[in-house]
């Protein structure tokens, strides 16, 4: 399985146990599915991730190990806009996800924000738009 990560996701899956987005974590981790990328989000997943707020949950090296393992395992793409995407997405920072995932012919997008996405749902690649609750469900069947 091939799946792009809202950032939120890997958020709330280092902050918590026994959460569903951790358990998508756990599952990366395992080699369950590919985590699909671009240098966009990786720096987006570093930004966010190194903010002060989250020091107290996510330890530096942890962070650090996360980023590489994604950038060892997963698949990197080179992203480009998708034809009729740019004017319909509420937060144009919401769009390196989506197109990294047409790109790296990803199975899903896995969010927190399920609205975010609302406007690449049902799109013609056949990218399902899931939470972490889904996935996990789906992945386990």
């Amino acid at each position: 399985m091939r799946a792009v990560l809202d950032t939120n996701v890997l958020v709330s899956g280092l902050m918590g146990i026994f959460t569903y987005p951790a358990r998508v974590v756990d599952m990366l981790y395992l080699g369950r599915f590919s985590c699909i990328f671009d240098d966009r989000i990786m720096s987006e997943y570093n930004d966010v991730l190194s903010r002060p707020r989250f020091a107290e949950a996510v330890s530096e090296k942890e962070l650090r190990d996360l980023l590489k393992y994604i950038a060892r395992t997963g698949i990197h793409v080179l992203a480009g806009p998708v034809k009729g995407t740019v004017n319909l997405a509420p937060d144009p920072d919401d769009l390196p996800f989506v197109e990294a995932a047409v790109a790296g012919r990803a199975d899903y997008i896995i969010t927190g924000n399920h609205s975010h996405f609302l406007f690449f749902e049902g799109n013609t690649f056949g990218i399902r738009i899931v939470s972490p609750r889904e996935f996990y469900e789906e992945a386990c069947r």
